[in-house]
């Protein structure tokens, strides 16, 4: 019988595998790449995970916010240019997002006149950083909407056939 961690500061990949009522072996057969060895190394964060273990982890533990994680969080690249995406319900990310859209709605005019001369100078920067600020919050959103689709597809709450038609027509 496999031993239980008692560990308390798991990280997100062992405590993913955990969630699913997985030991390291058990995750290893279903993983196929990636040993039980290199399992642990990879939650002890005596090593960095390799991109395609983070996909295959993501594929099969049907956990795709693993790949934000990886990516926001231990890719040189990703963490320059990649928001962490938290995980939320379907009600607050469309509000967030629409409320986004709304403030951009009411400060298009400002935007047009920052941006029409091809420069940003004095006190144009602020109005133009706030709205940058804003376009960022938007994308954020975007982001998590995409996260959650991904999320619903992995655990079958929807149908990936009649997505995939959808996103074809």
């Amino acid at each position: 019988m496999a031993r239980v961690s008692t560990k308390t500061n798991k990280n997100i990949y062992q405590l993913t595998r955990e969630n699913l009522g997985l030991t390291r072996e058990k995750a290893a057969e279903l993983l196929v790449s990636v040993s039980p060895e290199r399992i642990e190394k990879i939650e002890n964060e005596r090593s960095v995970p390799h991109p395609d273990e983070i996909l295959t982890m993501a594929e099969k533990y049907k956990a795709p916010f693993l790949i934000n994680y990886y990516c926001s969080n231990q890719c040189c690249i990703g963490r320059q240019y990649v928001p962490e995406v938290k995980g939320k319900e379907l009600s607050q990310i469309v509000l967030e997002m629409l409320a986004s859209l709304n403030s951009m709605n009411k400060q298009k005019e400002r935007f047009i006149e920052i941006t029409a001369d091809g420069k940003i100078e004095g006190k144009e920067l602020k109005d133009f950083v706030a709205i940058q600020e804003e376009l960022e919050r938007i994308s954020v959103a975007v982001e998590t909407l995409q996260l959650w689709v991904e999320k619903m597809l992995a655990t079958g709450k929807i149908d990936e056939d009649e997505y995939k038609a959808s996103k074809s027509k």
